[in-house]
Order: C-alpha cells, then sequence, then structure tokens
C-alpha cells in the first residue's frame, strides 16, 4: 500500500508508522512521500531519513486556497499512493483535493470522535470534565473531524492531569492504533470506504 503522509509539524505519528515500516512490524505499507504545507517541516525530514521524496505546497504561493488545494492534489496524485496519511496536518482539504482522494484519506485526532472535534480536542474534553477520552482513525471528507470514524483507543484521564500530560499520553495511544489500523487496511481486513 503506497502512502503518501501530509504534515504540518514534527512528524511524531509519522515517525511512527516509519519506524513500524523499517523494524518490520508494519507490513505491506511503504511510505513513498512526505509532504507539508511549510517549509522546514520535521515531518518531512523525518521521511526523507527513512527514503521517502520530500515535497512542499505552501498555501502562501497560491493566489487562492482553491488553487492551493488543486496543487497539492497534483503534487500528492504524482506519487500514485494507495492512501493519503493527514498526519498532523493542520489544514483542511478542499474540494479539488477531496475530489481526487476522497475514500482514500484518513486522519488521526486526539479525542474520541464525535466528541471534541477540532483542534483543541484534548482541552476540550478536559474543560467538559469527561473522564475518559482517547484518539480516533477516521476517513476525512469536507468537515472538521466529521468522516467516517474507522478505529478508536480510550485513554482514561487522571484526576489533576494537565492538558500536557494528557495529551501526550494520548500521542502515545494514538501512535499505536495508527499503525495497527494501517496494518489491518494494508491486509484487506478493513475495507476503505465506498
Amino acid at each position: 500500500m503506497r502512502v503518501v503522509a501530509l504534515v504540518s509539524g514534527g512528524g511524531t505519528n509519522l515517525q511512527a508508522v516509519l519506524d513500524a515500516v523499517a523494524d518490520g512490524s508494519l507490513t505491506g505499507v511503504e511510505v513513498v512521500a512526505v509532504g507539508a504545507d511549510l517549509p522546514g517541516t520535521g515531518g518531512v525530514q523525518r521521511g526523507e531519513a527513512h527514503g521517502a521524496a520530500g515535497f512542499v505546497v505552501a498555501p502562501g504561493d497560491f493566489a487562492s486556497r482553491a488553487d492551493w488545494d488543486a496543487a497539492l492534489a497534483e503534487a500528492v496524485a504524482g506519487f500514485e499512493p494507495d492512501l493519503v496519511l493527514s498526519s498532523g496536518f493542520m489544514r483542511i482539504l478542499g474540494e479539488p483535493f477531496l475530489n481526487r482522494f476522497g475514500g482514500r484519506t484518513m486522519n488521526t485526532h486526539p479525542a474520541l470522535l464525535p466528541s471534541f472535534p477540532g483542534a483543541h480536542g484534548v482541552r476540550d474534553a478536559l474543560a467538559y470534565g469527561v473522564k475518559v477520552t482517547g484518539c480516533t482513525v477516521h476517513w476525512v471528507d469536507a468537515g472538521v473531524d466529521t468522516g467516517p470514524i474507522v478505529a478508536q483507543r480510550a485513554v482514561e484521564i487522571f484526576e489533576g492531569e494537565t492538558e500536557e500530560a494528557l495529551h501526550e499520553r494520548i500521542k502515545v495511544a494514538e501512535r499505536e492504533l495508527l499503525v495497527a489500523t494501517l496494518g489491518r487496511l494494508a491486509a484487506g481486513e478493513l475495507p476503505f470506504p465506498a
């Protein structure tokens, strides 16, 4: 399964995938390219260190959001992916991209969707006072964290826990869940959406 990963930051989720491919615990998956929305992104460097091509499609280089989205879709298409993995990619993918890769783009989120979507899932869960949160792997659609859920893992919230400490524990679960989900997808145990 050829994977193109999209990152906006350091790429720690991506690193878990790269490590699992390298040590043989994740088979049938090849990360062929890592793309970013900003130059100098650590996630691209992580991918390149594992033999993946790196590329940047920066929104500021385009006259409109739609132009950027179309250019990103074109760049990704050049690598002929079976799956696009949004791995800490902090941009909403628009219609030009989803017209080409809808149903083949996967994302992770640090909450049990549909609860606490958006950029502050961990903070929102703590503020609401839930006792259990977690992480979700889901298919990307035109909404914000609204696509079909593929897999979830619960993480208990400890009394007095800080947002940072909870987020770090969720990230551990998120990495494990992502690697396991990619393995199931590559093995044909999970279907792509219709």
